[in-house]
């Protein structure tokens, strides 16, 4: 790292997030920091986890070693096959000096590799030497939104798209024809939804297969996404997720999370809308193009009202408690579901009652469409950040012309029962939902490198009475090897099965011995109201095509 024009001292850092909304830490990996002024070592202190200050006159070069072999679009990984590089990981910055421009050198890339970003780059090709490649930023601050790809990857752009949206792939198990014509409908839809698109050009960063290094998901950035699944059957969803954060987060934003803090977290009440929402407009875009029926459609909400409904912490948990607490996800404990709900869940469901209600507000003349164009005017355009669910709830009232005040206190900020039947109705829609009985085992358990630890035992079970214990390690099932999954084992069996589990433990092995229980789950299905009227009819139709239609006074 060079930093020109040090008068006296300089303070270095390396971020403690970035992506994910989870204090990582990235400093953990760094060693043997080092400061020089040409060639000649300069004091160097650490002040704390994460920073530095240096003292020097003029020109000054750190360099240190990190380690990373975190896969997936939110980490950082080198092997011998690619490089991914989320920039905020590997690269520290000078705090009061993050607004300067940058630049990025990749020097003595592997015969055949190339690298791409959604930032500006130069390659250039010296004779007989590897690629170098250049990227630039105008801050620091936008260098770590531009993750880079590198490796013998296959370049491809979105038919059809204009300005150009480039595609970079790596790794195996995926379709050209298929990936470019799943692109071409999201794209076209998703930029004419909004009205034009907010870049220059835009980059897909993509790994399939084995190159997706078991990691999948896929992260947001201003001017590209990184995207990593086991093939494309599974890219579509998360492809339209992705691609309208270009709108929703990365532009149309919340003030609390304006600036950037890379040295701590930063709360925002909005995440249901930001994260939630973006899941709507997914769903949205799946049907709307045709790469979803509507059965399918029907199916993924009814999947989020069941996961919602299904978990405890539901009935406490709000949208807006569950967006503030968004920074304890990286525990085990806070995920399980007598802990937390997920403000994705939450926040797909509230957009489709949202929108139900706006059509039927306005006789399906204005939809939640409306809405994301009326908060890009106001706050993706120009940049000013909203202030979280107040101003969402301010811009939904505009475009309906009446007060949500009642659904946002009770729906949003508190944890009443969400009214499913009353709104679907409004849109011709019923919710049924099915009660099956099923054995259960009594425990949940975790995989951690080979080994099955009981994670939790609930409380009066079966198992908790037999002694069965947080942290036990299951060696042994009724004198075999345990099943892959107990989950799906306990599914193909009865209640009252015998189970004997051999366990390893702190104070020696141990045989655990119970029958299994019962619990009783209920599934959820979306059908269409065959009496629905014609206005509900209407904004269903509305809702799967996205389009609006005022409906006339006779069919009222």
């Amino acid at each position: 790292m060079e930093i020109p024009d040090v008068s006296g001292e300089v303070i270095v850092a390396m971020p403690a997030w970035n992506a994910l909304y989870q204090v990582r830490d990235f400093a953990m990996h760094v060693q043997r920091v080092q400061a020089l002024a040409g060639e000649k070592p300069v004091p160097i202190e650490k002040l704390d986890k994460q920073t530095w200050r240096i003292t020097a006159n003029g020109a000054v070069t750190v360099r240190y070693d990190t380690y990373w072999n975190d896969g997936g679009p939110f980490g950082t990984e080198l092997n011998t096959q690619s490089a991914f590089i989320n920039p905020a990981m590997i690269l520290m910055y000078v705090p009061n000096r993050r607004n300067e421009e940058v630049r990025l050198s990749m020097n003595d890339l592997p015969p055949g590799w190339g690298a791409a970003s959604g930032a500006p780059f130069n390659s250039i090709l010296a004779t007989g030497a590897p690629v170098f490649y250049t990227f630039g930023a105008e801050s620091y601050d936008e260098l770590t939104d531009s993750p880079i790809q590198a490796g013998k990857f296959e370049e491809f752009d979105v038919p059809d798209a204009k300005p150009a949206v480039h595609v970079v792939v790596l790794g195996d198990d995926w379709r050209k024809k298929v990936l470019q014509e799943e692109l071409r409908r999201i794209v076209a839809y998703e930029v004419k939804l909004m009205e034009g698109p907010p870049y220059k050009e835009y980059t897909f960063l993509l790994r399939f297969g084995k190159a997706a290094n078991g990691e999948g998901g896929g992260m947001e950035h201003m001017d590209s996404t990184a995207i990593s699944v086991r093939s494309d059957e599974e890219f579509a969803n998360i492809g339209a997720h992705e691609f309208f954060h270009l709108w929703n987060v990365k532009r149309i934003h919340p003030a609390s999370m304006d600036p950037i803090d890379f040295t701590k977290e930063q709360y925002s009440r909005a995440f249901w809308f930001a994260e939630g929402v973006t899941n709507t407009y997914a769903a949205y875009t799946m049907v709307r193009t045709g790469l979803w029926n509507k059965a399918q459609f029907y199916e993924d909400f009814s999947q989020q009202v069941g996961e919602l409904e299904s978990r405890p912490a539901n009935k406490w948990q709000s949208a807006e408690q569950s967006s503030l607490d968004a920074w304890f996800e990286k525990y085990p404990l806070y995920n399980r579901p007598t802990n937390s709900i997920s403000y994705y869940t939450k926040g797909q469901v509230l957009g489709v009652l949202l929108d139900i209600l706006i059509r039927d507000r306005t006789d399906d003349e204005h939809s939640l469409d409306d809405v994301m164009r009326a908060m890009n005017e106001q706050f993706g355009k120009t940049g000013k950040g909203y202030r979280d669910s107040l101003d969402i709830r301010l811009s939904v009232e505009k475009v309906a012309g009446g007060s949500f005040e009642e659904f946002f206190d009770r729906y949003v900020a508190a944890a009443d029962p969400l009214p499913y039947r009353d709104v679907l109705a409004k849109a011709g829609l019923q919710l049924r939902a099915d009660e099956r009985k099923h054995a259960s085992l009594g425990f949940s358990v975790d995989r951690e490198n080979g080994a099955l630890t009981v994670e939790a035992v609930e409380p009066e079970s079966a198992a908790e009475g037999a002694g069965l214990r947080r942290g036990d390690v299951i060696v042994s099932w009724n004198g075999a090897e345990p099943p892959r999954g107990l989950e799906r084992w306990a599914s193909t069996h009865k209640k009252g099965t015998n189970v004997k589990i051999g366990v390893r433990r702190e104070d020696g092995p141990a045989v655990v011995e119970f029958a299994l229980g019962e619990v009783s789950e209920t599934f959820y299905r979306t059908v269409e109201d065959e009496h629905a009227g014609e206005k509900a009819r209407r904004i269903r139709e509305g809702i799967l095509r996205g389009t609006t239609q005022p409906v006339t006074a006779s069919a009222r």
